[in-house]
């Protein structure tokens, strides 16, 4: 799994077990809805690592709690 691919599930699997929609989620992190549906449709290819913190923060979370998870777990380093 690509690293970008890993970012988007791992961000709808928050939002679902937050049930939060990504309207909402864009919101609560001060990202724009189309930053963030760029994510998780994969054409944001290289996510920044303060969007991530941004949306981590936003569900109260810090950016190990956001990578911990097995979806990081043998990741395809390809762009």
């Amino acid at each position: 799994m690509k690293v970008s691919e890993a970012i988007s599930k791992r961000i709808l699997e928050l939002c679902s077990s937050n049930n939060i929609s990504i309207n909402k989620l864009a919101l609560m992190s001060g990202l724009t809805q189309s930053t963030l549906q760029s994510i998780i449709d994969g054409k944001s290819k290289n996510p920044t690592i303060l969007s991530i913190a941004r949306i981590s923060e936003s569900l109260n979370m810090n950016l190990n709690e956001f990578f911990n998870s097995n979806l990081f777990s043998n990741l395809d380093l390809e762009i």
